[in-house]
């Protein structure tokens, strides 16, 4: 089992989500974040709005996946998220140790889906 975490620009959000459903991937948790990497101090749109400073908005998905779905998953955002710009994000695959559904008390790769 492994956790997915994507950071990735808002405005590809809907994009990745396509690719995600099309690979059988249907579990996601998406949170707003603020960040900033390569291009720190960049003036960006966002939503119609002029954005400068530090830290830029973006959008980091969590993924809890089995073994088998690991490479669909990450080509998927791969597909969805990248523009060939600075900025596209970055995508941590972490070990994930255990997982439990709270409804019937599964675990492991049961738990996951």
């Amino acid at each position: 089992m492994k956790l997915i975490i994507a950071i990735i620009q808002p405005h590809k959000l809907e994009d990745v989500k396509k690719e995600l459903y099309k690979a059988e991937v249907n579990l996601i948790t998406v949170n707003e974040v603020l960040g900033h990497g390569q291009q720190k101090g960049v003036t960006e749109f966002y939503r119609g709005a002029k954005e400068t400073g530090n830290l830029l908005r973006k959008v980091r998905l969590e993924i809890a996946v089995n073994e088998n779905f690991v490479e669909p998953t990450i080509k998927a955002i791969v597909r969805g998220a990248k523009t060939g710009n600075i900025g596209d994000g970055k995508i941590f695959v972490l070990d994930l140790h255990r997982c439990i559904r709270i409804r019937t008390e599964e675990e492991g790769p049961k738990a996951i889906g």
